[in-house]
């Protein structure tokens, strides 16, 4: 492999990518990663700058937490310099306001991009907005240090950081609720049994582990990859004789790729 290529590095978040391998770092350790509205803009930015050889993103977070959640200066009055304060938010019209929350949720819709398999790393702490950016992943490899906790609900906000449907799909809508609503800790255990996270392992082989996994799935043919992720994406809301014709054209398409007969 060619050495990692330096895309992006501002407002707490470096992409690099190394051929087919992308790596978003949330890179402000000093605050254990809180999430700002500029960070949200440069993990959106990041999705637009992957080159189109980036076959799986892994995201990881520099120092002992994954994400804290929210910066709690965003709770000020004075809001962070330079963003609107959430008092300016909710005092702006019904389609504005509705626009700055979809603007926030764009840094955490194109880690499920059907090209594209992502890996959430995450150890430490994972609150909040940092667990909602770890659910915008496929696939999460968690350090036995882990604990995910969802507070919005005690802050008198809800989970809008594209967090809400992930969860369910993970690990059913009466463990959702509970989690929602109580702001809980989940740890390593709970989160592998619950299907949160796909594995556990000690934090010293958080990377390790996570750096085979993205070897593996970049071992196997990419356009195969990409009709298999769309196929599994779209199931829930297909029916049983839906995903079976699903299934049937995604096959139509790999056999005559195979025979040379693609279009």
């Amino acid at each position: 492999m060619a050495s990692s290529d330096l895309l992006l590095d501002q407002d707490g978040v470096r992409l690099t990518v190394d051929d087919a391998l992308a790596t978003v770092t949330l890179a402000n350790p000093a605050k254990r990663n809180a999430q700002s509205p500029a960070m949200w803009r440069a993990l959106a930015e990041a999705g637009r700058l992957l080159p189109g050889a980036v076959r799986v993103v892994v995201l990881r977070g520099e120092g002992k937490s994954f994400s804290a959640g929210l910066d709690r200066q965003m709770f000020t009055p004075e809001g962070i310099e330079g963003e609107p304060s959430f008092i300016d938010l909710a005092r702006s019209g019904d389609a504005e306001l509705d626009a700055a929350i979809a603007r926030f949720q764009e840094g955490f819709t194109w880690w499920r991009r059907s090209d594209l398999v992502s890996i959430a790393a995450v150890q430490g702490h994972a609150i909040g907005a940092g667990f909602q950016l770890a659910l915008a992943c496929d696939l999460r490899v968690v350090a036995d240090d882990v604990q995910f906790a969802m507070r919005e609900t005690g802050l008198r906000l809800v989970p809008d950081l594209t967090g809400t449907h992930p969860l369910v799909s993970l690990v059913g809508y009466g463990r959702a609720v509970e989690m929602c609503l109580t702001g809980r800790f989940v740890q390593a255990a709970e989160a592998v049994s619950t299907g949160l996270a796909n594995i556990a392992v000690p934090v010293d082989q958080l990377d390790a582990t996570v750096g085979e996994l993205a070897s593996a799935i970049l071992a196997a043919p990419r356009d195969a990859v990409i009709e298999t992720k769309a196929l599994l994406q779209g199931a829930a809301e297909r029916t049983y004789d839906e995903q079976r014709a699903a299934e049937r054209a995604a096959q139509s398409r790999r056999l005559r790729d195979l025979a040379g007969l693609g279009e």
